[in-house]
Order: structure tokens, then C-alpha cells, then sequence
């Protein structure tokens, strides 16, 4: 395979604050200032403005360097701020990078947010032609592929209506629909199909998979580790700017996770809850192999549910935790009396923990639901106190983590030749 993204020591300045002082004196003053090393003139009087090594700017990215192969598709994830979309941009050419050089070689289809590259007032139509011609293609060829963007997309009453009335969804569906079936060499998707709903979430992944096996590139940037696994092999970790880890998808998102320690998520101003005391159930954490984590867990290591709790009721303590699928089917539902706490009473304050020794939930998005009893009356329950995304990990010990649809479960098999 020969290299189509050659990203060499690229970094991205912003400046913070207001950029001018709202005249030519103001601007004059503010720069003088800067050079003879004086506080801003322009600021009020005891304010102080934030000065980094190079003055009132931010590093959004630093130093990056990095290689994307044909038909490769490559996932990038960070936490907020890391750098992610940024990246996207300066190789959608939607802002120009501070320093370094990118070498692209073939056509680029961007989708980094909602409507990227449409005009509102024009229909849905005249903007499939217009996508189609700002990736060099001729009409003949746009003609040819309209009807089957059409279809993914849905929106086939709608295509001759200005797409400023279309809803965030629809809008979502049709530019990526535009940006699949017109198949540039190197398609950049950034976090935008958390717009659109289940069913088409996965037909995009299922499109990028195949756009992948016929030679293209795609860069896929999302928070869902699921997602991630499912559509990529390779990953790379963006920390502040700066790449910290390139490699293997699956270790990536270990290390990610192990280094997104989080605090507790707090229940306390969770509304929708029942119960005669509600209010007790006051957080939730996760642990996965004994690491804190924010919402995602990898199949085939432990998980830890933390839940701490305040009660002034008396009685024995019961907790319940139940795990929903995306349909809000209950398919998982455990309770404390089951296993480890019948012969061990609980306090009326503290933090109690399940732990589950080996997930067998297959990669998918999940939400926890948690209550709390005493002598079996609902102290306390909250539906969806956190959601939880899988990720598939090494569970059957092959080191292979495929897998287009894997239901909801794994579980522990064995195949053999009888005869």
C-alpha cells in the first residue's frame, strides 16, 4: 500500500481574547505595549490577561506527525479539546495549519459538522451537483450515483426542497450520503452521526467499511468506542495536542481509558427518579480492570459499578443495578442479595460496588439503571444513571476482534471436528 496522508511536524495556534481593540489607535497601542513587554492598555484596571509563552494564544495542535495508508481507516479519539477536530480541519483545508506541511494525495470529502459544504437555500438536489462538482466530478457522474445517495439517505420527498427546512437529521443523512456514494479518495468524518439515529448510525459504518475495501481512506474521529473498534484497526490518541499514541486499535483504547481517570458522576440533581427517599442514590463511577473511566468499557476485562449512597431509612439495605440496550430492553438485571452482601448488612451511608468479573457484553451502547431498597420498599431509583459504551476487547484470547454484528452477548465456546 502507498502512503495518502503525510502529516509532518503540523501544529495549530488560535489566539484567545478579542482579536483587535476596535480602532486603529487601540490596535497601534495594544501591539506597542506587547512589544516593550507592558501590560495591555486596553484591559480595565486590576485586570490581568492570560499570557502563555507565546502571549495570548493556544496550541490546539503541536508537532504532529503522521502517515495514513490506502484504503485505511484510521479513528482518532481524545477527550474534548484534545485536538481532534482541529486536526480534521487543517486537512480539510477549512483553516490553514500554523507550521509544518500535509501531503494529500487524491480527492478529499469532509463531513466535520452538520451541512458542512451545503448552501441552505439551495434543495437537496442542486447540492449533491455542488458537492459533486467541489470533488471535481463532471454532472454525468453525479447523475449516476444520485439515485443511490437518495436512497441511503431517505430524504427522496424532500430532494427538491432548500435544505435550510430540513431537519438535523435529515440534514446529516443527506450529507453523508453525498460524501459516501460520491467516493473521494480520502473521506474525514468527524462526530456528526451522533445526529442521526441507531439504524442509520449503522448503515454509515457499514458504508465507510465498504468504501475502505475498494481502495479508499477514511479518518474517522467519535467519543463511541464501539464505533471505533468496530470500524477501525488502527488508532491514534490525541493529548493536548500532541499525538500520544499510535497503534493497534484495541490497545489504544486501553491506554485512553486508563489514562481518563474521572470522578464520581453525580446523581444528586437527577430528576427522574422514584422511590420515598429520593435522593439517596447520590453517584456513580466505573472501573474497568481497576482503572476509572468515564463511560466505556472493553468486553472481556472487569468492570466495577461504584455507587455511593445516603440513607436515613432503617432496614436491611437491597441495592439493583439493570443494564438496557439501545431498544430500552432490560437484558441484564442483578441485586446485592444474590451475592455478597446477604451476610453482610449495609450501612446507612457509604459505597458499595459490583463488580462483574469478565463483561460478556458485546460492543454496543448500554445504559446502567440503579435503585435502592429497604425491607423492600424503593428507597431511591434512577433510570439511565449512566450510559455505557462496549468496546470489543481480546475476549476469546485470539487476538482477533472482528466481527460485523455481534448480538448482545459473548460467552465462552468451543468448536471442534468430531468426525
Amino acid at each position: 500500500m502507498s502512503t495518502v496522508i503525510s502529516i509532518e511536524g503540523v501544529s495549530k495556534r488560535y489566539r484567545l481574547g478579542v482579536i483587535g481593540g476596535g480602532t486603529l489607535h487601540g490596535d497601534l497601542s495594544r501591539w506597542w505595549a506587547r512589544v516593550r513587554r507592558n501590560p495591555d492598555p486596553s484591559l480595565p484596571v486590576n485586570a490581568t490577561a492570560r499570557r502563555g509563552a507565546d502571549g495570548d494564544t493556544l496550541m490546539a495542535l503541536h508537532d504532529v506527525c503522521l502517515e495514513v495508508e490506502e484504503g485505511e481507516a484510521l479513528g482518532v479519539i481524545g477527550r474534548n479539546g484534545a485536538g481532534k477536530s482541529t486536526l480534521l480541519k487543517v486537512l480539510s483545508r477549512v483553516t490553514a495549519p500554523t507550521s509544518g506541511t500535509i501531503r494529500m494525495r487524491g480527492r478529499v470529502g469532509s463531513l466535520l459538522e452538520v451541512g458542512t459544504g451545503f448552501h441552505p437555500e439551495l434543495t437537496g438536489r442542486e447540492n449533491i451537483f455542488l458537492n459533486g462538482a467541489m470533488l471535481g466530478m463532471s454532472r454525468a457522474e453525479v447523475r449516476r450515483k444520485i439515485d443511490d445517495i437518495v436512497a441511503f439517505a431517505g430524504v427522496g420527498p424532500y430532494l427538491d426542497t432548500p435544505v435550510k427546512r430540513y431537519s438535523s437529521g435529515m440534514y446529516v443523512r443527506l450529507a453523508f450520503s453525498v460524501a459516501g456514494f460520491l467516493e473521494p479518495e480520502i473521506l474525514l468524518v468527524d462526530e456528526v452521526l451522533a445526529v442521526g439515529d441507531h439504524a442509520f448510525q449503522q448503515q454509515c459504518l457499514g458504508r465507510m467499511k465498504d468504501v475502505t475495501t475498494r481502495g479508499r481512506t477514511v479518518l474517522f474521529v467519535s467519543h463511541n468506542m464501539a464505533s471505533i473498534q468496530n470500524l477501525t484497526k488502527r488508532l491514534v490518541v490525541l493529548e493536548n495536542g500532541r499525538v500520544s499514541f499510535v497503534g493497534p486499535t484495541t490497545e489504544g483504547i486501553q491506554r485512553y481509558l486508563a489514562r481518563g481517570a474521572s470522578v464520581s458522576s453525580s446523581l444528586a440533581d437527577r430528576t427522574d427518579r422514584t422511590g420515598r427517599e429520593p435522593g439517596a442514590l447520590r453517584s456513580i463511577s466505573l472501573l474497568v480492570d481497576g482503572e476509572p473511566v468515564d463511560d466505556t468499557a472493553i468486553s472481556g476485562l472487569p468492570l466495577k459499578v461504584k455507587i455511593e449512597y445516603d440513607t436515613v431509612s432503617p432496614g436491611e439495605l437491597q441495592f439493583f443495578m439493570a443494564v438496557y440496550d439501545q431498544l430500552d430492553r432490560r437484558i441484564v438485571h442483578v441485586n446485592s442479595m444474590q451475592t455478597g452482601l446477604r451476610n453482610e448488612p449495609a450501612p446507612r451511608r457509604g459505597v458499595v460496588s459490583c463488580t462483574i468479573p469478565r463483561l460478556a457484553l458485546a460492543p454496543g451502547k448500554y445504559s446502567l439503571a440503579l435503585a435502592i431498597d429497604a425491607n423492600g420498599e424503593t428507597l431511591d431509583r434512577v433510570e439511565r444513571a449512566c450510559d455505557l459504551f462496549v468496546a470489543m476487547g481480546d475476549f476469546f484470547g485470539t487476538g482477533r476482534h472482528e466481527g460485523a454484528d455481534w448480538g448482545l452477548f459473548l460467552f465462552d465456546h468451543h468448536w471442534a471436528v468430531e468426525s
